[in-house]
């Protein structure tokens, strides 16, 4: 089964790369140079139409949304025990985490990176203030939750969306109260960071912050 992921460094892709590797799963990687605005291209845009990334190409089919992404890995892979089963108390805390990653950290995110966006160049600091708050309340969330419930989101068992997290903690790091400032996230971050397939998509894309 062939599978293609299109990708940039240091973004959104990485949890998929990580989980790519972790599963084991042969896999082509087709970079987009974000300077010549590949992922703008005619040709990328008939795969993605929004034209971001990830992309990932399983056997002729597009799947978009990094969280989409990762849960159909891990359903594709029940082998790993990434993806607790159908219908499972587990598993609606499962795609609780997943979408809060999603619709809560990856949008407070996006404000926060592109301050604009929402608000115009002349309240863009008035955005990032907002954001930040935002971030901040939901990653004392994540530490209440990790600090009665851990060690990872769903207990003493990894799942997708710990990869999820993981990637999105380290989005924080050059924010003025990264999430290395909660003991318990730091903690988990170690846990996290410490897989052999961490190190790996590290040293596949280059990265040397946040080790």
């Amino acid at each position: 089964m062939p599978i293609t992921l299109y990708y940039s460094r240091s973004t959104a892709c990485l949890v998929v790369h990580w989980l790519l590797i972790e599963l084991g799963v042969p896999h082509e990687l087709r970079e987009l140079d974000f300077d010549k605005r590949d992922q703008k291209s005619p040709e990328y845009l008939k795969l993605n139409p929004a034209g971001v990334v990830p992309t990932l190409m399983i056997d002729g089919q597009v799947v978009t949304e990094a969280a989409a992404i990762a849960l159909h890995l891990a359903d594709m892979h029940p082998q790993a025990g990434l993806a607790p089963a159908l219908a499972s108390p587990e598993r609606a805390q499962y795609y609780r985490w997943m979408f809060f990653c999603a619709n809560t950290l990856q949008s407070a995110y996006r404000a926060w990176f592109y301050p604009t966006e929402p608000a115009g160049e002349g309240q863009a600091e008035a955005a990032k203030a907002q954001a930040r708050a935002k971030l901040e309340a939901a990653w004392q969330q994540v530490a209440n939750h990790l600090e009665g419930n851990g060690p990872y989101l769903l207990g003493e068992k990894k799942s997708a969306a710990d990869f999820m997290l993981t990637m999105l903690m380290r989005w924080s790091r050059n924010m003025p109260k990264p999430t290395d400032s909660w003991p318990v996230l730091h903690a988990y971050a170690q846990r996290m960071k410490a897989m052999p397939s961490f190190k790996e998509v590290y040293a596949r894309e280059g990265l040397t912050d946040w080790t």
